[in-house]
């Protein structure tokens, strides 16, 4: 199975926003399928999934939204940096997926990109929406913790 538990390799793109908005209940690697400027154009680390989302569709996973800037030395084998792109996973976890996301509240978003070898993978979580109140309290609780270890910080000087 795909379910990750850390990745490895060079990070790309982080999508901080899913996590403030989002509980991340499970996570999966997938590949992704992509043109050749486009895997140089990511070596550059020029890549945003900050408004990107993923549907399954006919039994195939989509990300839609995800910028790969052009290969800046690319000419006509540029391809269209908002295009959508098929993620590559296996039938069965694409159709638990499915199931899972059937579930009142559950969405499908791209958490992180990233080299691992020499292959582009992307890490997507099945994630369920948090309410105002949720992200307050999360925002206390980052609050809270600098405080404590600016504190800290401050004593052991």
């Amino acid at each position: 199975m795909a379910k990750i538990a850390k990745t490895d390799g060079k990070l790309i793109a982080n999508n901080k926003k899913a996590y403030h908005d989002y509980f991340i209940e499970e996570k999966y690697e997938t590949g992704i399928v992509l043109h050749g400027t486009e895997v140089k154009s990511l070596r550059m680390g020029q890549c945003s999934i900050k408004e990107a989302f993923i549907r399954i569709e006919n039994g195939e996973m989509w990300v839609y939204g995800m910028h790969i800037s052009p290969y800046e030395k690319g000419n006509i084998m540029n391809k269209d940096p908002l295009r959508v792109r098929k993620l590559l996973l296996h039938k069965k976890e694409i159709d638990k997926i499915l199931g899972k996301t059937k579930e009142k509240g559950i969405t499908i978003v791209p958490l992180k990109v990233y080299f691992k070898g020499s292959l582009v993978k992307v890490e997507v979580g099945l994630a369920k929406g948090k309410k105002l109140y949720d992200k307050r309290d999360d925002i206390a609780k980052k609050d809270q913790r600098r405080e404590a270890e600016r504190d800290f910080k401050v004593r052991n000087l």
